[in-house]
């Protein structure tokens, strides 16, 4: 297990760079991967933990066995706790402890390479700008974000940006289409201001307007078409839709 340890960044946008690649791993494999993830988790194993890497992938798997390892090591024994407690609290565990290992190895390559009070700062300004894993898997950000505009508002510019690229026939399924229309004209700035507070639920990452977007209809998160795999084609054809974390919600043993 390498944990990515070949690749060593060595300036501070390189380190953010890394860190974003882990940090995005980590939430598919906490969202829209969760039921692989799940199935992976087998208490009947050995200590887990949950890796993410620079490419944006994640793996499970025992811990590193050098020691001192080449990069800190992640929570330990994930697995064990998987039915001992609700999933969601569970998931929220991993989640927490995944900010606590991703901010451990960014400082780790921060001190190895020297970087002084400046870089270290701005490192950590950066990484702050991001939602953190937790915030991302339980919902938080998504709240936080609400509370800075009134509900009402909320819900006229959400039904104005809808109708821009729908019938009212698609009334329960809200989704944003491409972000400019067929005419070749944009979002206006009160709809583009408002969607650009929104947080994709998979990548965590900010609304852009030029992207395809789609809303689910059971938790109300947000998503990146392509973090889902929804093309603008096939949301069309979709009266409800369900995001994976909500399609694979069901009974635990």
């Amino acid at each position: 297990m390498d944990g990515g340890a070949s690749y060593n960044p060595r300036t501070v946008e390189e380190v953010f760079r890394d860190f974003k690649g882990r940090r995005a791993g980590m939430i598919k494999a906490l969202t829209t991967d969760v039921e692989e993830f799940y199935q992976q988790c087998d208490p009947e194993k050995e200590n887990l933990c949950l890796y993410g890497f620079p490419s944006e992938q994640w793996e499970v798997n025992l811990p590193a066995e050098e020691v001192p390892p080449e990069l800190p090591e992640p929570a330990l024994g994930i697995n064990f706790a998987r039915d001992g407690m609700q999933e969601k609290d569970w998931l929220s565990l991993v989640a927490v402890h995944s900010d606590a290992w991703l901010l451990s190895v960014s400082f780790y390559f921060g001190s190895r390479f020297g970087f002084d009070k400046a870089d270290r700062k701005r490192l950590f300004n950066m990484i702050n700008d991001l939602p953190t894993v937790f915030e991302v898997v339980t919902g938080t950000a998504k709240k936080q974000v609400k509370e800075k505009s009134s509900v009402s508002n909320h819900s006229s510019n959400k039904t104005k940006s809808n109708s821009k690229r729908g019938s009212e026939s698609q009334g329960k399924f809200s989704k944003v289409m491409q972000a400019k229309d067929e005419d070749g004209e944009g979002l206006d700035e009160e709809d583009e201001e408002e969607h650009g507070e929104t947080l994709c639920g998979a990548c965590g990452e900010n609304y852009a307007s030029d992207e395809f977007w789609i809303c689910c209809d059971i938790c109300e998160k947000w998503f990146h078409g392509k973090c889902v795999k929804i093309t603008p084609a096939r949301a069309e054809h979709i009266k409800q839709y369900k995001c994976p974390s909500c399609s694979n919600k069901r009974a635990r043993p």
